[in-house]
């Protein structure tokens, strides 16, 4: 069993079982919890750590734990003032001022004990670089200056490499064309600020992720939604969505989007760029993706902005998909005076990314551990990939010749998502809670629209299991539920 889960399942049962103590008594001594529970030395002590962030056990170096004595009743605080506050507008303002971050929980958001995940949106640990991620902050740590202040618009090195990264071998971009961000969500949030007033259109596409969606409408921002079919963003309904709404703005997934899986067609990528300057419109590259690419996959077009000698793209990326989610460490690039913008709302929003962070993220892909990784990745996400297809098709159905399953479009040649379109009238939230009860996480694809969705979908992943028996296993149960919820349907 992996470790979080073996925390989790320990927790629990010393929750359980506080019961049995008086407030104040000491609790078994770890030896004694690890010969009882089988379980490592570094399990019992998070588990003790996560009841005592709970406030149920305080633990006493070179005395043990203890159970936590009672707290005093506090009084009843009321906070319905709150609602008025919150939500108490002026009269020109642009739009709600809540955040609706449901769609993020869902693939941020730790499964249960027993479930599996086939709705996250980050490698598993046992795919994650753990060992290299170690050293390289540790050997971090020791450079000189590496807990100094950063330069505003990230560490030099770092903004050169992801340069290349970005350009390509043909050198379309410098180091000072690149900001460094925490992460990529931060980097999409930044452009969004920069490129568009509150209360303004942008153009999306349909479906898309909906991190994006989110942070687009806490910016004050209207999502107006363009059609995607295999071949990525259809460009024929993108210029006349421009002319209809008058949008100085577009965001898209070129490679593997999210959640469709397609790569936008070559004979689209001018077009698309063709479009947003004949409008006098930026466009966001989101490319998320790129390093999760399969081992079976084509040779990959090179990035949107390698190919924009006009400064109308604006580039995102990062290092988390690839690596862990507390690897928070991506980048922004662009040509021209939008890089000031971006940089001076970077700036107000955070100051600077750790230097630390930098530093390590410098050290990872200058090592030859880092190569060695992505070729490790792109073979596990191909394994992955073929074992979730094919088990969908042994419960659910299909032929080759058709895809996956019915109702799979896309098998994508990179990430690491299925997007699944449901027979109409498929209640698509009825199937996601039955899955959950029987035992797989998945997610349903209304968050993945800016408007009403033109059918039921399902988003499947298949990065964050712990591997193909569980992938196997999840087709199984996910089969169950459908069938769980036509019947009673």
């Amino acid at each position: 069993m992996h470790e979080r889960n073996s925390v989790a399942e320990l927790a629990a049962i010393l929750r359980d079982g506080l019961n049995r103590y008086s407030p104040g008594e000491k609790l078994p001594s770890s030896r004694a919890l690890v010969e009882r529970h089988r379980v490592s030395p570094v399990t019992v002590s998070r588990a003790l750590a996560e009841l005592a962030a709970e406030g149920l056990v305080v633990t006493r170096p070179g005395a043990g734990a203890f159970r936590a004595e009672a707290r005093p009743q506090a009084r009843p605080v009321d906070t319905s003032w709150q609602e008025i506050a919150l939500s108490a507008e002026a009269a020109d303002d642009h739009a709600p001022r809540g955040v609706d971050d449901s769609g993020v929980l869902a693939t941020l958001a730790a499964p249960a004990v027993g479930v599996i995940e086939l709705n996250g949106g980050y490698l598993h640990p046992a795919l994650q670089p753990e060992r290299a991620l170690a050293a390289a902050l540790a050997r971090a740590g020791r450079r000189p200056g590496a807990w100094g202040r950063p330069p505003m618009e990230g560490v030099a090195e770092l903004r050169a490499w992801f340069a290349r990264e970005i350009g390509g071998p043909g050198g379309a971009l410098a180091g000072s064309d690149v900001l460094v961000t925490a992460g990529g969500q931060s980097a999409l949030t930044v452009a969004l600020r920069a490129l568009a007033p509150p209360g303004a259109p942008v153009l999306v596409e349909s479906p898309t992720y909906p991190g994006m969606l989110a942070a687009a409408r806490a910016s004050g921002l209207r999502p107006v939604p363009v059609p995607m079919d295999a071949d990525g963003v259809r460009t024929d309904l993108l210029a006349e969505a421009f002319r209809a709404s008058g949008a100085r703005l577009f965001v898209c997934q070129p490679l593997f989007q999210n959640p469709t899986g397609a790569v936008l067609a070559a004979g689209r990528r001018a077009e698309v760029l063709r479009i947003a300057r004949a409008a006098g419109a930026f466009v966001v590259e989101d490319d998320f993706a790129r390093r999760l690419v399969h081992e079976d996959a084509p040779a990959l077009p090179p990035t949107l902005i390698a190919d924009d000698p006009d400064g109308t793209v604006v580039h995102v990326c990062s290092l988390t998909k690839a690596t862990s989610p507390s690897l928070r460490v991506g980048a922004l690039a662009a040509h021209g005076p939008v890089l000031d913008r971006l940089r001076a709302i970077q700036v107000v929003d955070s100051f600077f990314v750790p230097r630390p962070l930098q530093e390590a993220a410098l050290e990872l892909v200058g090592s030859p551990a880092w190569s060695r990784h992505l070729r490790t990745i792109s073979g596990q996400l191909a394994v992955r990939r073929d074992t979730l297809a094919s088990a969908l098709r042994l419960h659910f159905g299909g032929t080759e010749a058709a895809g996956p399953v019915p109702g799979m479009r896309i098998v994508p040649p990179g990430g690491y998502h299925f997007w699944l379109r449901l027979p109409d009238g498929t209640d698509e939230a009825a199937l996601a809670g039955a899955a959950l009860r029987a035992g797989v996480a998945v997610a349903p694809g209304r968050p993945y629209f800016a408007a009403e969705p033109p059918a039921p979908h399902l988003r499947l992943t298949f990065a964050s299991a712990a591997g193909t028996a569980e992938l196997a296993e999840g087709a199984r149960r996910l089969w169950s539920a459908y069938e769980e919820v036509s019947v009673t349907g």
